[in-house]
């Protein structure tokens, strides 16, 4: 090639170039977005849970969306992030939709009822089994697109300065526990509370409760709960599989670009996969520690299962008797959870309780 031609050549490559980074740059605006958390820092795998989001979002668009994480208390009361992101207050928030039942009973669907769903059954139903489109036509009345960003798993059952032997012991117990789980407790006379993470050591060490739920071995751990309450009871019978939310403003999330939207969605559905692994490794070390620190480990009694079992299912026919809303997410998920139930007693339930069951000898 003659140098004329060449340079002529690499002169138009350079020209295109020139052209090309400012459509690019235009294509992709630099957004900057702040979360508010309903966790405080201290909690750092269900508070990681929005840093987790927040970091892949960026790595996903260049950091040209960029995300700011806030504790709860930073911005607003850990038990007002729905609100502050259904006014705008913030651009999105990490939450439980469970805290805010006190609005609508249906929120608990997108977290987790009594005696529902565990973490990979609540998984089929939100992404195969029909949930999603159920909870988001739900949530979109409160100007809110909501996504799942972390599971728990099934959680304990909580801290209890007494033992409960039976039914009876529950009579006039304070306990902080939040969501439809607070209601089916208050039907079996306990006095259920509702309290942020932060609040609740002080409100136990100081007798203003009698018992708390929080999460797990590794977060309970954090909070010292061991420290005033060493009856640790299990399983949290309303959450057999907690689903943390990232929820997002409407109008903010429709002016998004589609990039954006989907690096968003992805970073959560990565932080709904990476919570439970790491509680479930977590949780192995936290709940050895507990032991050897005196915590006593106790299963609750059967006639409390059975009773609060009987108080949960009432408690939901006769809510979907006078709440449309609440009856048209109800209706599907409680056939979803027979049928899926039906498959999980032929092979999961089997081999764990196999495994479980018969460990190798040493």
């Amino acid at each position: 090639m003659e140098r004329r031609s060449f340079l002529k050549a690499a002169g138009v490559g350079l020209a295109s170039s020139a052209v090309a980074a400012p459509a690019i740059a235009q294509t992709s605006p630099e957004i900057k977005w702040r979360m508010a958390s309903s966790f405080p820092k201290s909690l750092d795998t269900i508070y990681g849970s929005g840093e987790l989001v927040a970091r892949r979002v960026a790595e996903l668009t260049d950091n040209k969306f960029q995300i700011r994480v806030f504790a709860a208390g930073e911005i607003v009361p850990g038990l007002q992030v729905l609100d502050a992101v259904q006014a705008g207050t913030v651009e999105c928030g990490a939450s439980a939709s469970y805290y805010y039942v006190g609005k609508d009973r249906t929120f608990a669907f997108e977290t987790g009822v009594p005696f529902g769903l565990t973490s990979r059954q609540q998984n089929a139903w939100l992404y195969h089994g029909g949930g999603m489109a159920l909870m988001r036509e739900f949530f979109a009345g409160y100007n809110i697109i909501n996504f799942p960003s972390g599971n728990t798993g099934a959680q304990m059952g909580g801290w209890f300065r007494k033992e409960i032997k039976s039914i009876k012991d529950l009579q006039g117990l304070k306990m902080r526990i939040a969501g439809i789980g607070g209601e089916v407790m208050r039907a079996l006379g306990a006095v259920p509370q509702q309290l942020a993470g932060g609040d609740i050591y002080p409100a136990l060490e100081k007798g203003t409760i009698d018992a708390t739920e929080w999460v797990g071995p590794y977060d309970d751990e954090k909070l010292g709960f061991y420290k005033v309450a060493k009856n640790y009871y299990y399983p949290a019978f309303w959450e057999g599989g907690t689903t943390i939310t990232s929820y997002v403003n409407l109008d903010h999330w429709n002016k998004l670009p589609k990039l954006y939207q989907s690096a968003f969605e992805t970073a959560c559905a990565e932080a709904n996969l990476d919570m439970q692994a790491k509680y479930d490794v977590l949780n192995i070390g936290a709940i050895k520690r507990l032991v050897g620190a005196g915590t006593q480990l106790r299963p609750f009694p059967k006639d409390v299962m059975l009773a609060a079992q009987t108080a949960a299912f009432k408690l939901y026919e006769d809510t979907a008797a006078e709440n449309p809303k609440f009856s048209k997410v109800y209706r599907p998920w409680k056939a979803f959870r027979e049928d899926i139930q039906l498959w999980w007693k032929v092979a999961e339930f089997n081999f764990d309780a196999f495994s479980l069951n018969n460990p190798l000898k040493k």
